[in-house]
């Protein structure tokens, strides 16, 4: 069976089947770069080299065709997980043992009918929660 037959019965176009991928004269400089700037600035991923390629060293090289190189290399950076420092757990709540010992304070805020708001500062004891005052 001849290719163009083959190729009709899979659907496939004969080009495609034909297809072979042409090398350019600069790929090996197009690997060797990123290769070696990430071998002197550890710290670089493909994306500042590819940066430092486009911007500073003039190449005009596709962004596709830099990241294929880089991900055959393996020259991702991996992202490093952000370590939470612990937080000790607060003391427990004190309850006062008198009157008057420890006051709480705070804002509350109110709407009367015809719209108009207001504020209060509260201020009251914490043992029978009577208000000192209202202002």
């Amino acid at each position: 069976m001849s290719i163009a037959v083959a190729c009709r019965c899979f659907y496939v176009s004969k080009t495609c089947s034909l297809y072979s991928a042409k090398l350019n004269d600069d790929n090996e400089e197009v690997a060797d770069l990123p290769v070696g700037l990430t071998r002197a600035k550890k710290t670089w991923g493909f994306g500042v080299c590819f940066l430092y390629l486009r911007n500073v060293r003039g190449h005009r090289w596709n962004r596709r065709r830099v990241c294929g190189i880089c991900r055959k290399f393996d020259l991702y950076l991996r992202i490093k997980p952000r370590w939470r420092l612990k937080q000790d757990k607060p003391d427990a709540l004190t309850v006062p043992e008198a009157t008057s010992l420890v006051w709480s304070r705070g804002f509350m805020a109110d709407r009367l009918e015809d719209g108009r708001q207001f504020r209060l500062l509260k201020v009251l004891d914490n043992i029978n929660r009577w208000g000192l005052a209202s202002k």
